[in-house]
C-alpha cells in the first residue's frame, strides 16, 4: 500500500515539474513525503517497491 502511494506521489511530482508551476510547492511536498516513506521502509528492513 505505501509503495503504491510513494510511486503515485513521485509520478505526480514529475508531472508537476512539467505542467504546473503554481502547484510546484505542493508537488515537492508530496515528493518529500514519498521519499520519507521509502526511507522509513528501508530503515525498517522492508521491501521498498
Amino acid at each position: 500500500m505505501l509503495e503504491s502511494i510513494a510511486f503515485f506521489l513521485i509520478i505526480l511530482w514529475l508531472l508537476g515539474l512539467g505542467f504546473a508551476y503554481t502547484l510546484g510547492g505542493f508537488i515537492h511536498i508530496l515528493l518529500v513525503i514519498a521519499v520519507a516513506v521509502i526511507l522509513l521502509r528501508v530503515i525498517q528492513g522492508r521491501r521498498v517497491l
